[in-house]
């Protein structure tokens, strides 16, 4: 007589490691079509070197002494008359010469204050009164400082010169100053 086979019986686990790599494939197939088809957000990190701004004399500014009148120190100026050039101001500029500085002019006579934001070298922050009388100077100031320097008193105009200016001059609060614009 022969001998019956018994029936096989099923493999669940192979059936079941089947499902299990099916679902994972599908899953991986649909998570990476799904991540190409999502916007980028990504913030930019890079750190963007701005290109050093150049002097442009556009006038001259003499500093002149309360005493007596007589021109202490003669130097070029650029002129800052407008709000995107106050905002700029010396901001990115590595080095100045002695004999340049910044002139801001302002419409108005008010208590006026600088920061150092995005400014590389120190500097002599000069303030005057609509007469074009020093009222304060901020010597020697912090470069990249958010601290705030006022004119702590009302204020027409500023200049700003190299850090030292002032002192090798001998230029203080009291003093007078007088420009004129030629390049403009």
């Amino acid at each position: 007589m022969a001998k019956q086979q018994e029936p096989k019986k099923p493999n669940y686990i192979l059936y079941v490691l089947i499902a299990v790599v099916v679902v994972a494939g599908g899953y991986f197939i649909y998570t990476t079509i799904a991540d190409n088809k999502k916007p980028e957000y990504k913030v930019k990190t890079e750190k963007k070197e701005m290109p050093e701004p150049q002097f442009k004399k556009q006038g001259e500014l003499e500093f002149k002494s309360a005493k007596d009148g007589k021109v202490i120190k003669k130097i070029d100026v650029e002129i800052a008359d407008n709000d995107a050039k106050r905002e700029q101001g010396l901001m990115y500029r590595k080095s100045m010469d002695e004999a340049q500085g910044m002139l801001f002019v302002f419409v108005i006579s008010e208590e006026h204050s600088f920061w150092m934001k995005n400014t590389i070298m120190p500097l002599d922050i000069i303030f005057f009164s609509e007469s074009k009388e020093i009222v304060k100077i901020h010597k020697n100031t912090t470069p990249y400082s958010l601290k705030s320097l006022p004119s702590e008193k009302k204020s027409m105009y500023v200049v700003e010169t190299v850090a030292g200016f002032t002192d090798k001059y001998g230029i203080k609060e009291g003093d007078k100053m007088d420009f004129k614009i030629t390049n403009y």
